[in-house]
C-alpha cells in the first residue's frame, strides 16, 4: 500500500486502513476505518496529510454527515493531532478518549509545548492541532462499550505507554487496536520494537498491558504504526521480552557512563532502527525512548 493510499484490512470485515505518511515514511502512520452503520476512525494521525484520509473516508462510502465515531487511542499528537480538524469537517462525529485526554484535546497547548520539547526539529512534521469542541468530547476510564451498529468496541484500560491510553476490542471478529500498548511491528524485520516515551513510560503496566491483549486471544492486531498483522502469542512474549531487554541496556549503560546525555547519544548513535526505516526518525526515536526510560529509572529510584 502507498502512503496516502487505503486497503481492507484482511479478516476483519468492513474494516479499512490508510497510510498517512506519517514523518515521510511509508506506513508508519495507520488511520482505520469502519464502515459499519455507526461509522468510526480510529486514531487520526498528527493532522498532516489529513485530505488524504478525508479522500479515502469518501471513497469507502462514508459521507460527512454519517460518521459517529472519532476515537483516538490516546492524546499524543501522532494518534490524536488530527482529531479537531477531523470534528471539524464531521460535524456529527463524537469523539471519546480516555479521561485523561479529554483536557489535551479541548486545549492542547500544554501538549503541544510538551511535544515539541520532546521531538524537537522534528516538529516540522506536524502542525498546530486545533481544539475539539468541548460538547463535541466526552472521556472514557476503560469498561465502556461503543456501538458501532452491527458490532461493539470495548474499551480497555491500557496505561503503561501513557496515561491517557486505552485499547478497543471487537470481540466477534478478535480485532484488537493496540495503540501503542503491544510496541512498534515492523514488518521489514518481523518484529516489535519498544516504544517508551517520556515523561509516563512504566515498565511494569506496560508488561501488564500486554498480557491484557494476549489474553484476549486476538485474530488481528491493528497497530497504529505500520499497520495490522495476523496475532500469534509469541509476538507478546517477543514484545514483552525486548521492552524488559531495552530498560535492562539503558540501565547498564548509564551505570557504565554517570552521564544521561551520553547514554542518550550512544542509543542514538547505534540505533539499528535507521537499518530498516527513515534514519531521522529512528535516530528521534531513539532519543526519545531513552529519555523515557531514563525518567522511568528515576522514578524507581524514588
Amino acid at each position: 500500500m502507498d502512503v496516502g493510499d487505503f486497503e481492507p484490512v484482511r479478516g476483519a470485515s468492513d474494516l479499512y486502513v490508510h497510510d498517512t505518511g506519517m514523518y515521510d515514511t511509508q506506513g508508519y502512520g495507520a488511520v482505520y476505518i469502519y464502515d459499519t452503520p455507526n461509522p468510526a476512525v480510529i486514531d487520526t494521525g498528527i493532522g498532516t496529510n489529513r485530505e488524504a484520509i478525508f479522500e479515502s473516508i469518501a471513497e469507502i462510502g462514508i459521507d460527512e454527515e454519517e460518521l459517529d465515531w472519532l476515537l483516538p487511542t490516546h492524546a499524543h499528537l501522532d494518534h490524536a493531532g488530527g482529531a479537531g480538524y477531523f470534528a471539524e469537517k464531521y460535524p456529527n462525529a463524537e469523539v471519546r478518549i480516555h479521561d485523561r485526554g479529554v483536557r489535551h484535546l479541548v486545549s492542547p497547548d500544554r501538549l503541544v509545548e510538551g511535544t515539541k520539547n520532546a521531538v524537537g526539529d522534528q516538529w516540522r512534521h506536524y502542525v498546530e492541532p486545533k481544539p475539539v469542541p468541548e460538547e463535541r468530547i466526552e472521556g472514557l476510564s476503560g469498561g465502556e462499550t461503543l456501538d458501532l451498529g452491527d458490532r461493539e468496541l470495548d474499551v480497555i484500560e491500557a496505561p503503561g505507554h501513557a496515561p491517557h491510553q486505552t485499547v478497543f476490542h471487537e470481540a466477534d471478529e478478535g480485532v484488537v487496536f493496540v495503540a501503542d500498548a503491544a510496541g512498534i511491528y515492523v514488518p521489514e524485520i518481523d518484529s516489535v520494537r519498544p516504544t517508551s516515551p517520556p515523561p509516563q513510560f512504566d515498565l511494569d503496566q506496560c508488561l501488564d498491558d500486554a498480557s491484557t491483549i494476549a489474553d484476549l486471544e486476538p485474530e488481528v492486531l491493528c497497530y497504529p504504526h505500520f499497520g495490522p498483522r495476523e496475532f500469534e502469542p509469541s509476538l507478546i512474549e517477543e514484545m514483552k521480552r525486548g521492552y524488559v531487554e531495552w530498560v535492562e541496556a539503558v540501565r547498564q549503560k548509564r551505570a557504565e557512563l554517570a552521564d544521561d546525555d551520553a547514554v542518550i547519544e550512544h542509543f542514538v548513535e547505534t540505533t539499528e532502527a535507521a537499518e530498516f526505516w527513515n534514519r531521522e526518525r529512528a535516530r528521534a526515536d531513539a532519543r526519545l525512548n531513552t529519555r523515557g526510560v531514563l525518567r522511568y529509572l528515576n522514578e524507581k529510584a524514588e
